[in-house]
Order: structure tokens, then sequence, then C-alpha cells
């Protein structure tokens, strides 16, 4: 009982001097950024707007030094380590020189000294460090992705990549904005992006509210084509290493876009309710209208339903098979060159 007391003991020392460490080195990292930010501070009169701008020209310097401490100290073992079974054919693997990485991340730039296992019999070879930070495939991680889409997907892209760099000190282009976009979507259905019913019910309540009448719910459906890049032009291209591959040469491709939305009439203004527009089939978009219809997200009995199109069969047929009761309309623009293309002589 004695032994086992003074194995408890000597492990909490061993703990607590390692915590003293780690304390110890923050505290050196902070006085380093202080001195940074001291050399960076005009003189000799300060306003409240310069100290705001050098702190946070400088604040991921500080916050990404310690998270790199952090786990320096708590995945030393690790970085360290020196063999390494093989996951396919369990050979022992002796660690090759460690390779660093630099991530991004929301605090700041991050390196990682990792050490590298090679298989010659399987051909493959593993960092076991990535796996137990959880690091995400490329240079941005899993914190900077999630922000650029939230981002993107409530502003346009161009806005969305100059709003981020301004934001968070971290360049990611439209473009990229976009692709990180497209890989959060992937799989997911209008019934796990929309509205609760809950939802739904409290803006119809609303515009409601004061009313004789049922509020108008307005389901416009349409299509237009689109540039896209094909398959062949995403992904990464073959070149030397540390430089820049020559693009591939291609043409964009124009593929049709079709999304339906669903929002209230209150006046001079409208009230969004869901909406769902990808590139996708018109068999694609009736199967998605048909997922709301099914999940009953749409308080029928609580509003006069409304479709309303450019005229196109294809339209007209979702909406009479899915809300047979609800009242068409061609809208105002194409029923002017309708009207143009065929006038009428009263």
């Amino acid at each position: 009982m004695g032994c086992a007391a003074e194995v408890i003991v000597l492990d909490d020392i061993r703990a607590s001097h390692q915590r003293q460490a780690l304390r110890q080195e923050l505290h050196e990292r902070f006085e380093r950024w202080l001195d940074e930010v001291e050399a960076a501070l005009p003189e000799p009169a300060l306003t409240l707007a310069q100290v705001s701008e050098t702190i946070w020209a400088l604040r991921q310097q500080l916050t990404a030094s310690v998270a790199q401490t952090i786990i320096e100290h708590t995945h030393h073992q690790e970085q360290r380590r020196t063999s390494l079974r093989c996951a396919t054919c369990e050979r022992l693997l002796n660690a090759r020189p460690a390779v660093p990485r630099t991530v991004e991340t929301l605090i700041g730039a991050i390196e990682v000294q990792r050490p590298y296992f090679y298989c010659r019999h399987c051909h493959c070879g593993r960092y076991p460090l990535d796996d137990v930070l959880g690091l995400h495939a490329g240079r941005m991680q899993r914190d900077v992705q999630q922000a650029a889409v939230d981002l993107a997907t409530e502003v346009p892209y161009e806005t969305a990549s100059t709003l981020f760099g301004r934001l968070s000190g971290l360049a990611v282009s439209s473009e990229r904005m976009h692709t990180l976009t497209n890989q959060a979507a992937a799989g997911l259905r209008v019934v796990d992006v929309a509205p609760s019913r809950e939802e739904i019910e409290q803006r119809v309540a609303q515009v409601a509210a004061g009313r004789l009448r049922r509020p108008v719910l307005v389901l416009g459906i349409d299509g237009a084509y689109v540039p896209s890049r094909p398959e062949s032009a995403r992904g990464r291209r073959p070149g030397q290493g540390r430089q820049r591959a020559r693009r591939a040469q291609w043409r964009h491709e124009w593929r049709e876009a079709k999304g339906f939305r669903f929002y209230l009439l209150d006046g001079e203004r409208i009230v969004h309710v869901l909406s769902w527009h990808r590139v996708q089939s018109e068999s694609d978009l009736g199967e998605a209208l048909h997922q709301v219809k099914e999940a009953g997200l749409l308080p029928e009995d609580t509003g006069r339903l409304c479709g309303i199109g450019d005229g196109a069969e294809w339209i007209g047929k979702h909406v009479q098979a899915l809300f047979p009761h609800a009242c068409q309309v061609l809208d105002y623009y194409h029923c002017s060159e309708y009207l143009g293309a065929h006038p009428v002589i009263l």
C-alpha cells in the first residue's frame, strides 16, 4: 500500500513539474511578444486606435505561439517517437527525420515537427502526430474552413473573401471560398439545412399578426445556365516541388442550376422561409421539393400558397403534383415578353 501511494505522489510531482515548465515557457513567450508590441507602438502620444491597431496586427503571433507551446508540451513523447508498427503488415518501422508542417488556424500559423514512418514493403507512409492532433489535409484547418463557409453562405464569394481577410488576417480567395462551400455542402439535402417547422410557423405568425386573411406563401422556381469548371480541372496539378505547376488548359462548362425559394409577402417586403439552389436536374429539384413536402415543413393551412414561374412546363408540373391547391402565376417580366411577341388587337 505504501509503494502504491509513493508512486501516486511521484506521478503528481512529475505532472506538477511539467505544468510549471509549461507555464514558465508561456510566460517567456508572452514577455517576448510584449517586447514586440512595445517596439511597434508609436511614440510619444498614443491613441486608443493606435494601441488597438498594433495589438490586432500582432495578436496571432501570441496566440499561435501559445498553441504551439502547449502542443509541444502535451505531445512531446509523440514528437520523439522512434518506432511504429505498420498498419498493414505489422512490421516495425523506424522513424525518419522529422518533417515540419505549418497549418493555418484562426489563432495563427502553427508549425509542427512530425516524425515520418515509411514501410518499404507496403509502400505507404504515415505521420502519426497528424492523426493524434486531428490535422486536416491541406494547410487550412477545420476552424478556418468552417468560418469561411459560414461567411460565404451569407454574402457573395468576392465579398466573403475580402471580409474574411480583414477580420481574420488570413487570405482566402473567392475561388477557395467556393470550393470550401461545395465541400461542406456535399451530401446535404434540403431538409438538412432548412429551418424547422417551428421556426417557419413563427415567421408565418409574425406576418399574419393583425391581418384578417392568411398571408401569401410564395414558391418561386427557376433555372439558369452557369459556367463551371469541369472535373478534370479540379485538384492539384503535378509540378516540380515548391513550384507552382502550370495550369492545365480547359474551357468552362455551362450547366443549368435549378432551385426554388419559399417566401412570405409582407406588404412591400418579403420574408424568407427556405431556399434550395444548386446545379441539378429537373428530377433532382422535384425530389428536393418532395422532401420539403414530406417533412411537413410548410404550414399550408396557415398560408395561401402561390407558385410563380416563367411559364416553363416542368415548373408547373412539379407545383401541380405536390401543391395542387396552389395558385400558379406567370411572373411579370415573362408575361410582358409573351405579350410583346403576340400583341392583342382589340
